[in-house]
């Protein structure tokens, strides 16, 4: 397998223009964040936040005014509701398992789309070992769910809703705050969750004015660094923590903090809300501009997902019929162009 690979990156020597397109997956990560992280190894903050010395204290004081910037961002009410934890994947984890072996006694019904993310899904079939239940709320041929059935499939023993909020894989973005309504009317104690990592920094997102309960955001989808990412949890609502272990600054993720993550985390996210429209409308118009392009000059190309404002203004999900995916992604990636298949 590893010299398969070592192959493979010989057979790209010599490429000189490289276009990366696979940020759903992974990032780049600019050199303006790198640089803010960087101190935070070596130089200040590199202590432990519980520990009372001034590198502990610095360190306390740098994860406080992170987790405020980031709450700011999401229209939290404090910055207590913004938890950290090592990336989407970990926040997903401790929102379903963690409300569901909560709230167990009171029902352990939990509903989801369809098309949710795999941190979601095989958490909820996961836990069908426990004794719960999940029902799949399908979706239209542009990946929008569909309301009346969420409507039927909610009752009294629906402990959790979790609906993402941008489809990550074709861009769709959900009536989120209809959901809610629909869900909280039929079952107020229903636990409303949201991943959100694809809308954090991409679309209008506000905890507060969705009302949602948690909501999930990672910062290598808004080109932080990997290995980071958080879970709003609103103030009055309650999660148990899944992990055991040393109590720092984060009391639902036990551990000690990366600190330099914690701060690239921060800085990718004031990058992402800085003139937040007219990055928005940027990479819109680049998205349609490789959509015409693609659309102008290929035949047999269907487009996944909804167009326009309904879709993600960073997303583009094509099919090329009669093309095999993976073969054309390793096609593409030997002329530089970086890009995933899949589903």
């Amino acid at each position: 397998m590893v010299e398969n690979v070592k192959q493979l990156l010989k057979a790209h020597e010599g490429i000189k223009h490289e276009v990366y397109l696979d940020i759903e997956n992974s990032s780049i990560v600019p050199k303006e964040i790198i640089e803010t992280m960087l101190p935070y190894y070596d130089q200040r903050a590199y202590g432990n936040p519980t520990l009372t010395h001034k590198p502990g204290w610095e360190a306390f004081e740098t994860i406080m005014e992170s987790a405020q910037k980031i709450s700011t961002f999401l229209g939290c009410k404090t910055l207590e509701e913004v938890n950290f934890t090592p990336g989407e994947t970990e926040a997903n984890n401790l929102a379903l398992m963690g409300t569901g072996f909560l709230m167990k006694d009171k029902g352990k019904k939990i509903v989801i789309s369809e098309i949710e993310p795999i941190s979601v899904l095989h958490v909820t079939e996961m836990l069908q070992k426990h004794g719960f239940t999940t029902t799949k709320i399908p979706v239209n041929n542009e990946g929008f769910i569909d309301l009346e059935k969420l409507k039927e499939a909610v009752n009294k023993e629906t402990i959790l809703a979790s609906l993402s909020a941008v489809n990550h894989e074709i861009g769709t973005i959900q009536p989120i705050k209809e959901a809610l309504e629909i869900v909280k009317d039929k079952n107020a104690e229903t636990i409303f969750h949201t991943d959100a990592s694809d809308a954090y920094g991409k679309i209008e997102f506000n905890v507060k004015d969705l009302g949602v309960d948690l909501a999930t955001i990672s910062s290598y989808k808004i080109l932080g660094p990997r290995g980071i990412g958080a879970l709003y949890v609103k103030e009055g609502v309650n999660v148990e923590r899944i992990l055991e272990g040393q109590i720092g600054t984060q009391k639902l993720w036990p551990g000690v903090e990366n600190t330099p993550l914690i701060v690239g985390f921060a800085r990718a996210s004031e990058l992402a809300f800085r003139n937040f429209e007219d990055n928005v409308n940027h990479m819109r118009r680049l998205r349609d501009k490789l959509l015409d392009g693609i659309f102008g000059r290929i035949l047999d190309v269907r487009l996944n997902g909804p167009k326009g404002d309904k879709r993600a203004p960073d997303n583009v999900n094509i099919s090329f019929l009669r093309c095999e995916g993976e073969a054309l992604t390793i096609e593409l990636s030997l002329n530089g162009v970086y890009v995933s298949s899949g589903s």
